[in-house]
């Protein structure tokens, strides 16, 4: 069975949730960056990353979950088949990769944007990560208005992509969510998913899980 290795609070938590969606077996393994179990499966030191039977190795969670969509087909999670359809599955994957994900790192490690070292020049990067940040939630908070999910397919693995961002944001933002009602929705209407507390559940235990029928 494929097995994912990923870490708490990370956005390997997409894949691990895409996995419970599609219903087959998987091992989910936790493990802390820089680890040496970590490093003996992706020498980058980088979560998520996902090993198939014949040890075969992907990364990126972008990669992993168009992967898996496609992967199995049958757990209709691509956002649909047409051509325009595909494009906008990989706008979005883009967009979260890119652009949100890009707009915590100022937030999460604000010593890596600024030479100097006092608490004030760290306080102005992590306010100007926040500002990065809230200007994508916009984007997507206009982007929902109307819809349940990102794609028109109906519920995707971008979803799932978005679904660790958004929990960044509620404990990242200083107004948390409460200016795009429509993330809200869609973080609550995901959170809800039975499939994705599981995961939630599982993600806060220590050390190997396996998920079988």
């Amino acid at each position: 069975m494929p097995t994912l290795y990923y870490a708490l609070g990370a956005c390997s938590l997409a894949p691990h949730i895409t996995l419970e969606w599609i219903g087959r077996p998987y091992e989910a393994v936790r493990v802390q960056y820089g680890s040496q179990e970590l490093l003996a499966v992706n020498p980058a030191g980088a979560v998520p990353t996902l090993r198939e039977d014949d040890g075969w190795l992907l990364t990126q969670a972008g990669a992993i979950l168009d992967y898996l969509a496609h992967k199995h087909p049958e757990a209709m999670l691509a956002g649909g088949n047409g051509l325009r359809a595909k494009a906008e599955a990989h706008r979005w994957s883009a967009f979260f990769t890119s652009d949100v994900h890009a707009a915590f790192w100022p937030i999460f490690m604000p010593s890596r944007y600024t030479t100097e070292t006092s608490d004030v020049a760290r306080k102005a990067v992590t306010e100007a990560g926040q500002e990065l940040v809230a200007k994508q939630f916009a984007i997507l908070d206009r982007h929902l208005d109307g819809r349940e999910y990102i794609l028109e397919g109906g519920r995707s693995v971008i979803d799932a992509y978005a679904f660790p961002m958004m929990r960044w944001a509620t404990k990242l933002l200083p107004n948390r969510l409460n200016e795009y009602p429509n993330v809200q929705a869609l973080l609550d209407r995901i959170a809800a998913d039975p499939a994705v507390q599981r995961v939630l559940a599982r993600e806060q235990a220590a050390g190997h899980e396996k998920r079988g029928d």
